[in-house]
Parts: structure tokens; C-alpha cells; sequence
């Protein structure tokens, strides 16, 4: 049993094991805010009338829709951090091993 305990230990399995379940569990929330409330606000400057997601420009042709990807990137920041500050709030950080 100590050399399984070592191996989570060392390999950073809790750290993992940690976001993994923490983003998973945060993910709605996190794109319910990005979505409802920071991408309407966004979209207001960016005249796009239904928010940021609809945000797009045109070349041609083709419309680019540049508007939903900033939404996926702000949904990720969002998310890291969440699981960040709740991993050192909580202490789980130093259950990993220093090697």
C-alpha cells in the first residue's frame, strides 16, 4: 500500500484527479455566467445586439464569427481559475510530493 501511496504521491494523481472533477463540477456555472451576463456586456461595445456570441464580421462571402470563440476562451480563463484559487483555498496543492 505505501508504494501505491507513493506513486499518487509523486505522479501529482490528486492534482489531476482534483481539476478533473472540480472543472467538470464548476463547468455550468461558469457557462451560464459567461454566457448570460460578461457576453451580453461584451457583445454592447462590440454592437453585436444579442451579445458576444453573435459578434462577427464579414469578408466577401464569408461571415466570420469571432464573437463565440472569444466566449470559449473567456469560459476556459474563467473556469482555470476557479479551479485554481478552490485548489489553494482548500489546500489540496500540498498534498503532492515535492521531489
Amino acid at each position: 500500500m505505501k508504494g501505491f501511496i507513493d506513486f499518487i504521491r509523486e505522479q501529482g494523481v490528486v492534482g489531476l484527479a482534483v481539476g478533473f472533477i472540480l472543472g467538470g463540477a464548476v463547468s455550468k456555472v461558469v457557462t451560464a455566467l459567461v454566457t448570460d451576463i460578461i457576453n451580453p456586456l461584451l457583445g454592447i461595445p462590440l454592437g453585436a445586439a444579442k451579445g458576444l456570441a453573435t459578434a462577427s464580421f464579414s469578408i466577401g462571402s464569408a461571415k466570420i464569427l469571432y464573437g463565440d470563440m472569444i466566449s470559449v476562451v473567456i469560459d476556459f480563463i474563467v473556469v482555470a481559475l476557479v479551479v485554481y484559487y478552490g485548489v489553494k483555498a482548500i489546500g489540496l496543492d500540498r498534498l503532492d510530493k515535492k521531489k
